[in-house]
């Protein structure tokens, strides 16, 4: 496509004007926590060696015969749109290999980047005929960015020790050590997902059809119904919201998700997409793939904790602030988590309190 948005062949050329990133490493766009693991992890000596073995234990060949079976396959004839979307991503980022890409009949909005030796990308028919042009061409460099950084193979991964624990659940310490190895790739994974979210904003470069898309996955397609700055607010609401109740309550509820929610992907997203590090990228100044293995990794472990702990100063989150003060010497410990946690109390009144007027 041209840059005027006309067909004119299938050339990988964005469909409009956008900005390229020549080889543009995926360290200038992971999530510091993401990028650490994955740093740390490349240069494993072995890691390489230990997942070509692994994979023989993986389905992953059953995986790509079951997708060309039974989806479709997107090309020049079958959902050329997504075609062209698929080109000009992999354009973008200058990704040399176009992984193959397969439209599932399911009606949940979905897509993963799967796959260990070569990655290949399924979209749900849910998500085709939810977002619109542009919102899925979001969606696409959010996926193409995964095959970038190399977490198609963690998330192979991930499937596969999912589906294992539900074949060994009845051995209760077989059970236990591999949901421990889930739970841990799962807080790397929710991790990667940021990144992803950060490659599809590079690929679109229209941060509002991204709000938009992570809205209409959590609210379904009333885009008339629906508004972007109320949705952030919602982000920031959950943020702030409540007691140390809450607190363990948001932890809880994300320990068994894949992804962050989607208020929470949004706002993270518009923070990025007004932060230095985003403008340094669209200026052309960006991380390298030749320059890759020369990547430290204690500094990699450095920036990971220099953000958490910014994410733990600045979050509005009460167990978050408690950690903050705590580190900067506040007091009163016991006082604090006693307020905290007031409302986990049930005792029955009792005869000199006589009765409350709560249910």
């Amino acid at each position: 496509m041209s840059d005027d948005g006309q067909h004119t062949g299938h050339e990988r050329v964005p469909s409009r004007q956008r900005r390229r990133f020549p080889g543009i490493s995926s360290r200038a766009y992971e999530h510091p926590a993401d990028r650490s693991a994955l740093v740390a992890l490349r240069k494993l000596s072995g890691f390489d060696t230990v997942f070509k073995a692994l994979s023989g234990l993986l389905p992953e060949r059953s995986l790509r015969l079951l997708f060309l079976s039974d989806s479709v396959r997107v090309s020049e004839r079958q959902f050329q749109h997504l075609h062209d979307m698929l080109l000009d991503a992999c354009h973008i980022l200058d990704l040399e290999k176009v992984p193959p890409m397969y439209v599932n009949q399911d009606p949940q909005p979905n897509a993963m980047c799967i796959g260990l030796d070569e990655p290949i990308i399924v979209v749900t028919t849910g998500l085709v005929e939810l977002l619109d042009e542009e919102e899925m061409r979001a969606v696409v460099g959010h996926e193409v960015g995964h095959a970038l950084s190399g977490h198609s193979v963690y998330r192979t991964i991930l499937l596969f020790l999912t589906s294992l624990a539900l074949k060994v659940a009845w051995i209760p310490l077989g059970n236990f050590a591999i949901m421990a190895i889930i739970t841990a790739l799962r807080e790397w994974f929710r991790k990667s997902e940021l990144s992803a979210d950060r490659a599809g904003l590079l690929v679109g470069q229209d941060v509002q059809a991204s709000m938009r898309g992570l809205m209409k996955i959590a609210g379904g397609n009333h885009l008339h119904e629906m508004n972007v700055d109320a949705f952030l607010e919602q982000a920031e609401e959950y943020d702030a919201a409540g007691d140390l109740r809450d607190s363990v309550l948001k932890i809880l509820n994300v320990l068994p998700r894949s992804h962050p929610f989607a208020a929470v992907r949004a706002a993270e997203l518009k923070k990025w997409s007004e932060s230095r590090d985003f403008q340094r990228i669209m200026d052309g100044h960006y991380a390298r793939r030749d320059e890759d293995r020369d990547t430290s990794v204690s500094d990699s472990f450095r920036e990971s904790a220099a953000a958490y702990a910014s994410d733990v100063k600045s979050s509005k989150d009460p167990l978050m602030k408690l950690v903050s003060d705590l580190a900067g010497g506040a007091g009163d410990l016991g006082g604090r988590v006693r307020r905290g946690f007031d409302g986990f109390k049930s005792a029955p009144p009792t005869a000199q309190e006589g009765p409350t007027d709560e249910e």
